[in-house]
């Protein structure tokens, strides 16, 4: 019989009622919606001059909401295995220290909802919570099939919209410099690094879909998404583009030996590397912009395109410190300077999204918080590297707490694939490794984490075996027999 409260009905007891199957079914269409909802969102700031990027934030909230009711559900449920305890109370206590780095900040407001145009506050981390406690509740292969499709998904809603940017109009990142026209995509992402991130992680599920599937339609569509995905991945002109390319055929490789599939189907291997050329081919040719040879701009999109002329959230680079065309130099003096803000306030940091405030020097008559910090030339909010970053700006308990959610789900994730030996729990390991090099070489944003977070929270689902389910309904007959006995 049905469990109801206060002689309620069944209906509006839904979730007492609620199966780990239908869990797992709402839980990952749940997730889909939350990384589709950002995304969304930014399609209106990037058509019209009248909304912000405030209103992608808007759309981290709506998905970070949904996904807070299914993680609180999944705690009263008691989905979230035993080994995803850690990794889970891990993200709350990420939450938490955050509180006491938003307490001990610059400024209060900005802790809370995060920097204008960047929106990665304490609530984008309560959100993160709910994402990842979600994914990691699933307990369906089929829910977590599902997720991956959403990912692929994810991808090819940017890249519908990068390829409007690559031949069409592009705003924020048509230029790299006042002579460097360059029609850098940016897709629904707000940054090519951010979107060379997406994309990673897209291009990864796409590809070994395609090496693992057994479904015609899906592995077609997964191997032309592949193609699509490298193609704009180049146009990030990014090292973390080419990064996440690299890493992302060498998994397909992986993955065709260890899950024994076909070996023709390293063909998708060749034909994401098509694309790839394709797109370093049109450069060359003088077919994009004004230039005629390929090389990353990784300087010029982070820290003038991006935080300088779109975010205004630092100041102008300063061309008598660094080389801005040499992102060895770019990336090593932010590393740098970051950790010297660490040393500075190493346990509660500056506050979330605060890196560039302890940078600024001159303040002036200026009122605005973007007018104070584009003032200032050679600041920086931004560190390419998500582990000093964190340890910047939220403490290095922060940091601790973060490694303390990210090791023991890659950990889980390899044990699952050890049991599991399926293309779901490959994928859910690889997205989640990917996630985890790739953050010593960038940093999390609203349009990218929820993609992650959601990979590295099923990596710590727990689904058991067909084998793990009959041993289960044996041992429960047995049982009937004995209390029927007794």
């Amino acid at each position: 019989m049905a469990k109801t409260i206060f002689k309620t009905t069944e209906k509006s007891n839904f979730i007492l009622n609620m199966t780990e199957e239908q869990y797992s079914k709402l839980a990952s269409r749940g997730l889909i919606a939350a990384m589709l909802a950002v995304p969304l969102f930014t399609i209106i700031p990037e058509v019209t001059d009248k909304a912000t990027y405030a209103f992608s934030a808007g759309g981290l909230a709506v998905g970070g909401v949904i996904c807070m009711i299914l993680a609180l559900i999944a705690l009263m449920k008691k989905y979230i295995g035993k080994g995803a305890v850690i990794p889970v109370c891990a993200m709350g206590a990420l939450v938490g220290w955050g509180v006491i780095s938003l307490i001990n900040g610059y400024d209060l407001n900005i802790s809370l909802y995060g920097y204008p145009n960047r929106g990665e506050g304490l609530l984008a981390l309560m959100f993160y919570f709910g994402f990842f406690t979600t994914a990691a509740a699933i307990k369906r292969e089929k829910a977590i099939e599902t997720l991956i499709n959403g990912i692929v998904g994810v991808g090819l809603l940017n890249s519908a919209v990068s390829l409007i940017q690559i031949f069409g109009i592009n705003d924020h990142y048509q230029f790299a410099s006042f002579d460097y026209e360059i029609m850098a995509a940016s897709g629904l992402s707000m940054s090519p690094i951010f979107l060379a991130m997406v994309l990673t992680l897209a291009l990864s599920a796409a590809l070994i879909g395609f090496v693992t599937s057994e479904n015609k339609k899906r592995r077609i569509i997964f191997i032309c998404a592949a193609m699509l995905f490298s193609f704009v991945m180049m146009f990030t002109y990014t090292v973390i583009g080419i990064c996440g390319l690299v890493f992302s055929l060498i998994a397909a490789v992986i993955a065709v030996f260890a899950l024994k599939a076909p070996k023709v189907r390293l063909v998708s291997v060749i034909g994401s590397g098509a694309g790839a050329g394709m797109a370093v081919i049109l450069v060359c040719m003088g077919v994009i912009g004004n230039i005629t040879g390929y090389r990353t701009y990784d300087g010029r999109i982070a820290w003038w395109a991006d935080a300088y002329m779109r975010a205004a959230a630092s100041g102008n680079f300063n061309s008598s410190v660094i080389n801005i065309d040499d992102p060895v130099d770019v990336y090593t003096y932010m590393n740098e300077k970051t950790m010297n803000i660490i040393g500075k306030n190493p346990l509660t940091g500056t506050g979330p999204e605060q890196l560039a405030f302890p940078q600024v020097y001159k303040v002036d008559d200026l009122t605005e918080i973007e007018d104070i910090v584009t003032a200032n030339d050679g600041i920086f909010d931004k560190t390419y590297n998500e582990y000093l970053y964190t340890a910047a700006t939220r403490g290095i308990p922060s940091l601790a707490v973060l490694a303390l959610a990210l090791i023991p789900a890659l950990i889980m994730g390899y044990k699952a694939f050890r049991r599991r030996k399926n293309a779901e729990a490959f994928t859910a390991f690889v997205l989640t490794l990917g996630g985890v090099l790739m953050f010593f070489i960038s940093c999390s944003s609203i349009a990218y984490a929820p993609v992650f977070w959601a990979a590295a929270g099923t990596a710590c689902a727990y689904v058991e075996t067909e084998k793990e389910k009959k041993s289960a309904e044996k041992l429960a007959k047995k049982n009937t027999k004995a209390n029927k006995k007794a």
